[in-house]
């Protein structure tokens, strides 16, 4: 089940509008204190820049969402920004646009297209994902088993995780919550019902979009 989108990585773009140098740079975060401080390095890296705006989503639900117009007209950059994050659905990100005056004034209308079209330029570099609830089942079996099930063609996805080598092989298989049963039942058929289920549990994973 999605729980909600975020970015994969810290990105970074940058383009020219009117002579304007605008680079937007986007970084996953969990809290305020995490954007805080990303958005301190970023001003403190362009210190010398007209304006470094700074925008921030966080929680599943957008609890938190901050701008900052870093001097530019009310409303015209900071705040276009938070509500593009929110329309999108993403949210646990910091994102902070500095510009470059090049000396030709964009007006209102200009000012939001310019810093939203830098923070999507931003956040397609820094891969928008969707984080879901996924179910792990975490198994104990001999060498030989463990090679069978990992060589073995799945019809479901999933992903081996957290494998520890030592008398026996313990893993994990991260798997869609809807397909735990069937996974498990294919696990006890390869396994000649050797496999030992040590543990279930849920976790919140990032799964990637295939157009980003």
């Amino acid at each position: 089940m999605k729980l909600f989108s975020t970015v994969l990585k810290e990105g970074q773009a940058e383009q020219v509008i009117e002579k304007s140098r605008f680079i937007a740079y986007v970084k996953p975060v969990e809290t305020k204190e995490e954007a805080d401080a990303f958005i301190a390095s970023i001003r403190k890296k362009h210190k010398d820049a007209t304006h470094n705006v700074p925008a921030m989503v966080l929680g599943e639900q957008f609890q938190v969402q901050w701008a900052s117009d870093d001097g530019e007209p009310q409303g015209t950059s900071g705040a276009p920004m938070v509500q593009m994050l929110v329309q999108e659905g993403i949210t646990n990100v910091v994102v902070v646009v500095t510009r470059y005056f090049g000396g030709i004034k964009l007006g209102t209308g200009g000012l939001v297209r310019a810093y939203t079209s830098s923070a999507k330029l931003g956040l397609a570099s820094a891969g928008i994902c969707d984080v879901q609830e996924m179910q792990v089942l975490t198994y104990r079996v001999d060498y030989a088993v463990f090679n069978k099930i990992q060589n073995s063609p799945f019809t479901y996805p999933v992903k081996f995780a957290n494998i520890v080598y030592a008398d026996a092989v313990t893993f994990e298989m991260i798997v869609h919550p809807e397909d735990a049963a069937a996974v498990t039942e294919i696990i006890t058929g390869l396994s000649g019902g050797r496999a030992e289920p040590v543990s279930q549990s849920v976790r919140q994973e990032r799964v990637g979009r295939k157009n980003n």
